[in-house]
């Protein structure tokens, strides 16, 4: 299958009106949905277990500032017509985009190995049959996809996957749920001693660097792949109806991500804590613990759901990695280019794939991936958050259409919680 020239996609407004909601939902959707990949779900699922619902207030809490940074980050590669990586590349020193683009990689690569092991084990617990091969048809599958599906095509499919999500609704419907005492969890936070390294793992789970590089990303590739777009600050499109595109889409995008590690924590805080279950490392082995206790049903939806995730995150993981690295050096870059017109973008997202295929078949074990994307993602988002909140209000950068006010300083308060996350880790570093 090859790529053939994609659709335009005009500005969001025309002459009948608004368009059809899922016609505007596209990055910010994808960008949320796969915050909730097989490495996401181990976290919730580990603070459900171990703390019960005393982590819930982290979902409510965590979404507006997610769903800020994300925004400011769409509107950058609108607005610009590049990425992260791309508007670093212009305006900052290169050893700060080099060291940002690596570190990114690096997690990305643990992230993706990660994944890969929990689909992989999935399919494995529900059929038997041999693990590895599971693994490296799924990671087969996803570079195919990637590479040689048409863009707006494989962009549906991408949206279609989100879907998957619903699942883990399904799932906490289905066993028996204190709703009061979750939505008072929910509303009223408590933090103690033994909650912190849990809290830094979620929070740091919610806002991950290549949420912030693949979003900007793709906000420029929607642009790209219609001859009559232009980046906003060469164009006469209206950038309200535009920026409005870009808020609904990303603002749907972080509430489903928020509201189902919402659903997972509680799922896994009425059945496996509340049966005297804590000690939970993977995605994997929570669907496992779920069968005697929660009944098929519930295992079966969490473990279907673990695998329609990672179909999703993995690609955007390579993705994220392609972009960022192919922005930093220059290449053409993009999805909707055909594969001759792109080989080494292309070439970054089977290698990132292959390398974290590659991890399954050393003595790494997924906990220790996850730990060490975890550690890399912690040292990164900082810095790259300040990096982003810098260039949106640059108006080198972005001329006329510089962060409003108000939106800047839901940034900050973004950039300040993830500083005041790391510096917690640190702190209880040997806890968790």
């Amino acid at each position: 299958m090859t790529r053939g020239r994609a659709v335009p996609n005009h500005s969001p407004h025309g002459a009948s009106g608004k368009r059809h909601i899922w016609q505007i939902l596209g990055p910010g959707l994808i960008t949320g949905a796969s915050d909730d990949d097989p490495s996401g779900i181990a976290t919730y699922s580990q603070a459900g277990a171990q703390l019960g619902y005393g982590l819930a207030w982290t979902m409510l809490f965590s979404f507006p500032l997610m769903a800020a940074i994300q925004e400011i980050c769409a509107r950058i590669g609108r607005v610009t017509g590049h990425g992260i990586a791309g508007n670093m590349r212009r305006h900052y020193h290169p050893a700060l985009l080099h060291g940002a683009v690596w570190l990114l990689i690096g997690a990305n690569l643990f992230n993706i190995g990660a994944d890969l092991s929990a689909m992989g084990d999935v399919v494995h617990m529900l059929v038997g049959g041999p693990r590895l091969l599971y693994i490296a048809a799924f990671a087969a599958f996803c570079v195919v996809a990637e590479v040689y599906m048409r863009y707006a095509r494989y962009i549906g499919l991408l949206k279609w996957t989100a879907m998957s999500l619903l699942a883990y609704v399904a799932a906490a419907l289905a066993v028996n749920v204190p709703w009061g005492t979750v939505i008072d969890a929910t509303f009223r936070p408590t933090i103690t001693l033994d909650s912190a390294f849990a809290l830094t793992a979620v929070l740091g789970t919610t806002i991950s660097p290549y949420l912030l590089f693949w979003q900007s990303s793709d906000e420029a590739e929607r642009e790209r792949r219609d001859r009559h777009a232009h980046p906003l600050l060469r164009s006469s499109v209206d950038a309200v109806a535009e920026f409005h595109r870009i808020r609904v889409d990303t603002w749907i995008g972080m509430f489903l991500s928020n509201l189902i590690g919402w659903f997972i924590i509680v799922t896994v805080a009425a059945t496996l804590h509340t049966h005297g279950v804590t000690n939970i490392d993977t995605s994997s082995q929570a669907a496992e613990a779920l069968r005697p206790i929660a009944g098929p049903f519930a295992y079966a939806v969490f473990s279907l759901g673990i695998i329609g995730t990672g179909l999703l995150t993995v690609p955007v993981l390579a993705g994220s990695a392609a972009y960022a690295l192919g922005e930093a050096l220059h290449w053409p870059v993009g999805l909707a280019r055909r594969p001759m017109n792109a080989k080494a973008f292309y070439g970054a997202i089977a290698t990132a794939t292959a390398l974290g295929l590659g991890m399954n078949l050393t003595p790494l074990d997924p906990i220790k991936a996850l730990f060490w994307s975890a550690v890399l993602n912690g040292v990164a988002v900082t810095p790259l958050m300040l990096a982003t909140m810098l260039l949106a209000r640059n108006r080198r950068v972005m001329g006329e259409l510089v962060l409003p006010a108000p939106l800047a300083a839901a940034g900050w308060v973004a950039t300040l919680a993830m500083a005041g996350t790391t510096i917690l880790m640190v702190a209880t570093w040997g806890q968790g």
